[in-house]
């Protein structure tokens, strides 16, 4: 197939219908066409499998920055390969609670060159978006590899980066980073938390309000998915108190393209001095829902400052309050998996990683998206394509398929 072609197949369907799609599972990882490492239980080569570019993560980021490479005439499994910790198409979307219907998501944007269309919901997010992102995957025949663990990622030789994996080794020219922040949930520490004897857990462990049926929970955080567990669990529990280290910021009315721009430009600039990003989120503030309004009403959303320390039945503050509790919600949100980058050393003074555009300030080759302020889905969309464009210009034609 020419190369910057996609195959009739691929061109057949722009638009999936998830009443109709069957939701496919993970099959593990396969042996790369030339050769490459695989899971086959034959022998992995002693050098790494070359190739032009390894994309690492295969959600929204991901697969957007995938379907760019392919446009640019990359070929699939021999000019790049999408590697995938998790089981199954989806992305951090196959991990969340059952009672995150497709109604209730905020800010899902399509994937480039395919539309999401006639999707039920009140059907489970999770299952909504597996199905939508195994079609895609599927209709532009992307080479995704999964589940595949990335242990590290170095220089190699000849001007090539050397990544190490759970099936062998790559060499690749470049690569595009894209692992997101699920897999990095941040719990912080608080005096206490070891005597504490009811339960704890984080948003990334949240398994839906029935299993806090008459419980006395403390939710922690102050973002979208704090507020979504505290209105959900509130139908439930026998109480429920709100705590957060900020009093949150809620919005009203419209929020256009310029109040758009202007948030993500905060985040931007964060990352472009290599301080560690804010999520979007965090500056634009909670959008208020008519739900929220009635949980206002009800006082569910009556917040309280951040507590001091935990003890044994519940959570205290220093002035004297305190407030039994069965349960504490971790609700604090996640930090950017980008430990295999370490060996590369691009961290700045400041504790991030400084980006220009999409590009690692330290090190042109690696490029990230769906950090900072393409954390959203539509920055997600627009980073992969940015990604790709500047890989190319620093690569030139893509490496020719051997005959």
């Amino acid at each position: 197939m020419p190369r910057g072609k996609i195959s009739r197949a691929a061109q057949v369907s722009r638009s999936v219908n998830n009443t109709g799609v069957v939701r496919e599972r993970g099959t593990g990882v396969g042996r790369a066409a030339d050769g490459g490492p695989g899971s086959d239980g034959q022998a992995r080569p002693t050098a790494p499998t070359p190739l032009d570019v390894l994309v690492i993560g295969a959600g929204q980021a991901g697969l957007s920055s995938a379907y760019h490479l392919r446009r640019r005439g990359y070929e699939p499994n021999t000019g790049f390969v999408v590697l995938d910790h998790s089981p199954a198409p989806g992305g951090a979307w196959q991990f969340r609670w059952p009672t995150l219907t497709y109604g209730k998501v905020h800010g899902m944007h399509a994937l480039p060159g395919m539309e999401l269309t006639g999707a039920d919901p009140e059907r489970p997010s999770s299952e909504v978006i597996g199905a939508y992102f195994a079609a895609y995957e599927r209709a532009f025949e992307l080479p995704v590899r999964r589940p595949v663990d990335v242990s590290s990622v170095r220089d190699g030789t000849d001007g090539r980066l050397l990544v190490r994996t759970s099936v062998g080794d790559w060499a690749p020219r470049a690569v595009i980073n894209a692992t997101g922040t699920w897999d990095r949930p941040f719990w912080p520490r608080y005096p206490g938390q070891e005597t504490f004897a009811g339960r704890q857990l984080h948003t990334a462990r949240y398994p839906g309000p029935a299993a806090f049926a008459g419980q006395r929970v403390v939710v922690v955080g102050g973002g979208t998915s704090a507020v979504q567990h505290l209105l959900e669990i509130a139908e439930v529990a026998a109480a429920t108190t709100w705590v957060t280290r900020r009093p949150p910021l809620f919005r009203s009315g419209p929020f256009g393209p310029e109040e758009g721009r202007a948030a993500v430009a905060m985040v931007e600039e964060r990352v472009r001095r290599g301080l560690p990003p804010r999520s979007v989120v965090s500056v634009t503030g909670l959008p208020m829902t008519e739900a929220m309004e009635r949980a206002r009403a009800a006082g569910v959303l009556d917040r309280r400052p951040m507590f001091d320390r935990l003890t044994r039945s519940g959570v205290a503050w220093d002035d004297g309050r305190f407030v039994e509790a069965d349960v504490v919600l971790w609700a604090t949100g996640f930090r950017p998996a980008v430990e295999h980058l370490a060996p590369l050393r691009l961290r700045e003074a400041g504790g991030g990683i400084a980006l220009d555009g999409t590009r690692a300030v330290r090190d042109p080759r690696v490029h990230l998206v769906g950090y900072g302020p393409s954390a959203s889905a539509i920055g997600a969309n627009r980073a992969g394509g940015a990604a790709v464009r500047e890989i190319h210009r620093l690569l030139g034609q893509p490496t020719p398929v051997a005959a």
